[in-house]
């Protein structure tokens, strides 16, 4: 008999972001999944993937917080790397987005690609590709992912804000 081991998906970040701008309490999937323009069986496929990899508790209806943190600081760049494309108009991300674009000014823009865009910049896919249209009505999801991005992406200078950012609105809840 062949076992498969559950492996973390991209979407996963997406969703465990999404139930912290949800304020943690709430893993209701319905809404979860129009919200993030997916299907609810992705959402339940997700969410029993973060609780196997020990990044949620199921049972008490929260993510950890500081395991998370600890994935996304050492982690994502090497499990969902991602480098800037060639240069497209699209919705800004990374060091381009807020909060970071107050601390870094730069010439050169990273962007999700999207007709819905307005800023040309090097293309960077996003983690899910629902996601350029999941931001569009939640600006604290769009935050978070841009932070990420930057940890993905980003010279050290961006990854060291980034990972500021990111603890102060996961870990303290900011």
């Amino acid at each position: 008999m062949r076992t498969r081991q559950p492996t973390m998906s991209p979407l996963d970040v997406v969703v465990l972001l999404k139930i912290i701008c949800s304020g943690d309490h709430s893993l209701n999937q319905k809404p979860m999944a129009e919200s993030l323009f997916m299907s609810q069986s992705e959402i339940s496929k997700s969410l029993a993937r973060s609780q196997y990899a020990g990044l949620l508790d199921l049972p008490v209806k929260k993510v950890r917080k500081l395991a998370f943190m600890d994935f996304l600081q050492y982690g994502i760049a090497y499990v969902f790397p991602q480098q800037p494309g060639a240069v497209v108009r699209g919705i800004p991300t990374s060091h381009s987005a807020p909060p970071l674009n107050s601390h870094i000014q730069s010439t050169e823009h990273y962007v999700w690609p999207s007709g819905k865009g307005t800023v040309r910049g090097h293309s960077i896919i996003p983690l899910y590709h629902s996601v350029v249209d999941a931001v569009q009505n939640d600006p604290k999801l769009y935050e978070l992912l841009a932070m990420v991005d930057a940890l993905r992406v980003g010279r050290a200078r961006e990854r060291t804000f980034a990972i500021e950012e990111l603890r102060k609105r996961i870990v303290d809840g900011e």
